[in-house]
């Protein structure tokens, strides 16, 4: 008997997707749990497993339609010592064509590889591996390095290609890896170097096609912008006593495998500091306000498509140690596309950190619907006055962005001094 695999509802909000890519090809058989596509949300990449146990009958969404209606068959299978009936396939086939691919999607399409026979041959070799099991940011690794995976042997499960073995195969060290992650969206959305003729300025340039990520970024920015008042409040923290209380603590929790970063001090900082003041801890939510009893903290992760902000839920009942074992594993799960949409929706507050891209100070836009979102600028050496006698100290500028309409100054103070105070005296942390 037949079996459709419709497309699914990766998030509670989730309307559409794009079909990315095709793990599998028709006349595969496939396993229940086996990684049948990866599927492009607002927020991620995220990879799709098979409920069924079966045999690929027909591929109906092709890889790379976008606007994927939740619900559409995207492909038929062939269920356990049945066969797949064409005839179902060719009804289900015409409902979702519409909706994946109008009229536009193809002339949007086409001028991409148009304009690319120049780089075909390098690009050709990744292009064969498309159906190899990898990770996201392995493939798109292997496509900026020109590197074939089906060459490759994956360490990961189920002897999927992960990150290290794309490095491993370019013979670099992971920093620059991380590095070519970071520049992959140019890679990945310009296959073609060629510049397309402009058409306004007559000035040389690319199309880049924006991701589903991207136009949810602008989207909700935009949103913040003309919709949230903005309050901008900052403060001139010192850092020496915070830095002297992370050293001793990592020579303590090295044995554990624990390294903590300042971020993860902050973090504490942060959620802590929204305990001390619950005004702050809030939601404008029209004709009332939610005020929570819990500090969950949405921390910025930059990766390849865009920002994503996973959350540490409870920040201010959990050790440091704890939040700094949570956000490694978050942060690296973000970069390859692995969160689950509960990891990174929702949050009471959020926390962005430039220092470490040497940043001083920046004003951060608010996430809807929080409320609130800190600023950590870098921390440098300053002249600093220490018991009325000037002096050096390790400073950084944080800047808290409030909504007004939620948030008055008063409280906004409030919470930066309380930031402030915790930061400054760090055991108050951990008591």
């Amino acid at each position: 008997m037949s079996i459709e695999i419709k497309m699914p509802a990766l998030s509670p909000t989730m309307e559409e997707g794009t079909l990315a890519k095709w793990l599998v090809k028709e006349g595969d058989t496939v396993q229940s749990g086996d990684l049948l596509a990866e599927i492009e949300t607002d927020k991620a990449t995220m990879e799709f497993e098979a409920v069924d146990e079966g045999v690929i009958g027909q591929i109906v969404v092709p890889a790379g339609t976008e606007g994927v209606k939740v619900g559409t068959v995207i492909a038929v299978m062939a269920g356990e010592g049945g066969t797949t009936a064409p005839a179902p396939v060719a009804k289900a086939a015409p409902e979702p064509s519409p909706a994946p691919a109008p009229a536009p999607v193809a002339p949007v399409a086409a001028p991409v590889p148009a304009p690319a026979p120049v780089p075909t041959p390098a690009i050709a070799p990744v292009a064969s591996g498309n159906r190899v099991k990898a990770s996201p940011i392995a493939r798109r690794l292997a496509k900026a390095r020109n590197i074939d995976l089906a060459t490759l042997t994956g360490t990961g499960p189920n002897g999927r290609i992960v990150k290290v073995d794309v490095e491993a195969a370019a013979g670099v060290a992971p920093a620059p890896a991380v590095a070519i992650a970071t520049s992959a969206p140019a890679a990945a959305a310009a296959p073609a170097p060629a510049p397309i003729a402009a058409q306004d300025f007559g000035i040389p340039h690319e199309a880049i096609k924006l991701s589903n990520m991207r136009k949810t970024i602008a989207r909700r920015l935009t949103e913040s912008k003309q919709t949230v008042p903005h309050i901008y409040l900052t403060v001139d923290v010192r850092l020496d006593a915070l830095l002297k209380l992370r050293t001793e603590l990592n020579a303590s929790l090295a044995s554990r495998g624990v390294k903590l970063s300042v971020n993860d001090l902050l973090i504490k900082a942060l959620a802590q500091s929204l305990m001390i003041v619950p005004e702050c801890n809030v939601q404008f939510a029209g004709d009332q306000m939610l005020q929570f009893s819990r500090a969950d903290i949405s921390v910025a992760v930059s990766i390849p498509s865009g920002l994503i902000t996973p959350i540490i839920k409870g920040a201010n009942d959990k050790s440091v140690s704890a939040i700094s074992t949570e956000m490694a594993d978050l942060a690296a799960r973000a970069k390859e596309g692995k969160l689950q949409p509960q990891e990174y929706q929702g949050g009471t507050a959020s926390l962005s950190n430039m220092g470490m891209m040497g940043i001083k100070q920046f004003e951060a836009v608010i996430n809807p619907p929080q409320a609130m979102i800190m600023a950590i600028g870098a921390g440098e050496k300053r002249p600093y006055v220490i018991d009325d006698a000037l002096g050096i100290a390790t400073v950084m500028s944080a800047t808290g962005s409030f909504d007004h309409r939620a948030i008055d100054g008063a409280d906004g103070a409030r919470l930066m001094s309380a930031f402030r105070e915790l930061v400054e005296k760090p055991l108050g942390m951990l008591a």
